[in-house]
């Protein structure tokens, strides 16, 4: 029995190189060979740039002020000839990126608003949001498959998190799926846990902060999410350390993998079991690593700004996207068999955390923070954004049982300084606002 996908492939009046790379689902892009992966990658850039530069002015313009032609790409490298996508040019310009009809368009997705600014949307027609994104599988990185039962807890209104999800357990993997949501007006807690305990799914995916909204929810019912025996949890929407990982694992009793994506180009990355890094989806990305002053391409293993171009959206391409994240990519491959590279990240470049002239992550300080048993769940990271601080603050809820003095916040700190080689300071609150949207980890004065 052909699927509706392949239908739709037979259907189209040329086929994209995805088709003819992916369609038969004989061999998925976690199993396949480096060089068919940058074989498939290179005849689908091809594509895309020709579509851009005939069909798209913005595109055109700066590929002209570049002295590039779609002509000249012959190799995956000379992607570094083509200028940056940044966000603020697609701010308040829904159209901007198009290479078709306006009425072609399926589906506009649009930013949560976390980074600040106008709002940047995303068009996508029919094709590139189910035939192109859905052809591409990695069941290795994602063994969802019937009869699993995948609670969403991810926002579908203001985001593509949810229904995005939404789309790849049910009609990409012919999965169940039970649309949670996370914070909307029914999505509450007590309500998300009454389907849980209802319909007993084997798979959950929400975010690190939503789940542990979820688990307190859970201890006021005398619920325990050991007793569901979950296949899996994919934890995405917000970065968060090993440490706080392992807090998730412990609650929910099964492997947590993180899952790396975001508006503007979809899935980038999938954890291996092996939590060793995300494994970076090839058949929907191409990878760069920049550095992010002087925009020069960095070697692997060096941290540097990800960059990356769609190789899935035709009709509104995604062409070299400065993302905002940090990070670095890993050229050994992993012992879980996958054969896809692996990168590895390290927070948003506007969260870093300055102390004497350095930059350090957020998820960095949190490995060292979360592994203090005497700390909550609940913390933020209290900076000056304009100088350099002379100690990072800590706001903090303690775990239970914890009573808050200040020999603990002494005892805190000099651990945390012995950890890091930073200097802290620790304020203990009985409870933290809860987020309703993605949590904020590093604050402001």
């Amino acid at each position: 029995m052909t699927s509706i996908f392949e239908e739709k492939l037979r259907k189209l009046k040329k086929p994209m190189p995805m088709s003819r790379h992916f369609a038969s689902n004989t061999l998925h892009p976690d199993s396949m060979s480096p060089q068919k992966i940058q074989q498939y990658q290179l005849d689908s850039l091809k594509e895309i740039l020709k579509r851009s530069y005939d069909q798209n002015e913005f595109y055109r313009a700066k590929m002209e002020e570049a002295g590039f032609s779609p002509k000249e790409f012959k190799k995956l490298e000379d992607i570094q000839k083509i200028p940056f996508l940044n966000k603020d040019e697609l701010r308040g310009n829904p159209y901007i990126l198009l290479t078709c009809d306006k009425e072609d368009v399926a589906l506009v997705q649009v930013s949560t608003g976390t980074t600040g600014g106008e709002e940047i949307y995303m068009l996508y027609t029919w094709n590139d949001y189910y035939l192109h994104d859905l052809a591409p599988r990695y069941p290795k990185l994602f063994p969802i498959d019937p009869p699993d039962v995948c609670l969403n807890g991810l926002p579908y209104e203001m985001s593509a998190a949810g229904l995005a999800f939404h789309k790849t357990f049910m009609e990409g993997c012919n999965a169940t799926v039970i649309p949670a949501g996370k914070g909307g007006a029914y999505s509450t807690p007590a309500k998300t846990l009454k389907m849980i305990k209802d319909l007993e799914p084997n798979v959950i995916i929400t975010s690190p902060s939503w789940a542990i909204m979820l688990a307190e929810e859970a201890k006021k019912q005398d619920f325990d999410f050991t007793s569901l025996e979950l296949k899996a949890v994919y934890l995405t929407g917000e970065g968060c350390s090993p440490a706080f990982r392992r807090r998730v694992e412990k609650i929910f009793g099964a492997t947590a993998n993180f899952f790396y994506g975001s508006l503007e180009c979809g899935v980038l990355g999938i954890e291996c079991d092996d939590h060793s890094g995300y494994h970076l989806t090839e058949a929907h990305v191409y990878m760069e690593i920049v550095d992010p002053t002087s925009g020069e391409v960095l070697e692997p293993g060096e941290i540097g700004e990800i960059v990356i171009t769609s190789m899935l959206r035709y009709d509104a391409p995604i062409l070299r996207f400065r993302t905002g994240d940090l990070g670095y990519i890993e050229t050994d491959p992993c012992e879980c068999g996958v054969t896809l590279p692996k990168f590895h990240l390290r927070g948003r470049v506007r969260d870093q955390i300055k102390y004497n002239g350095t930059s350090f992550s957020p998820f960095y300080l949190e490995e060292f923070l979360m592994s203090q048993p005497e700390v909550g769940n609940w913390y933020e990271f209290v900076i000056d954004p304009i100088e350099d601080n002379e100690e990072i603050h800590v706001r903090c809820e303690l775990a239970e049982g914890v009573t808050p003095s200040t020999d603990l916040a002494d005892e805190l700190a000099s651990k945390m300084e012995y950890s890091t080689g930073i200097p802290f300071s620790f304020e203990f609150v009985k409870e933290l606002p809860r987020p309703t949207g993605k949590t904020i980890r590093v604050v402001h004065k």
